[in-house]
């Protein structure tokens, strides 16, 4: 029985979520916001927009005329 008792009182000690699983979901969100302000920014302007300036500190993505076709570019 005080087996059973000292497993119990390490479990409500133990903690409950690792502190990586956290992290790993806040930098996945971080990195999500900022690669999707990326695309946005790139991509066509919505209504409104179109006369308004790219921050400075997003960079400007140049499109190719055939993208994956042909020989890389090196």
């Amino acid at each position: 029985m005080s087996l059973l008792m000292e497993a119990a009182t390490n479990a409500v000690n133990a903690p409950h979520f690792p502190w990586s699983f956290t992290l790993v979901y806040v930098v996945g969100f971080i990195a999500a916001v900022t690669i999707g302000s990326i695309a946005w920014y790139n991509s066509k302007r919505p209504v409104g927009w179109e006369d308004k300036e790219r921050p400075s500190i997003v960079p400007e993505v140049k499109k190719e005329e055939t993208p994956g076709i042909g020989t890389p570019k090196g």
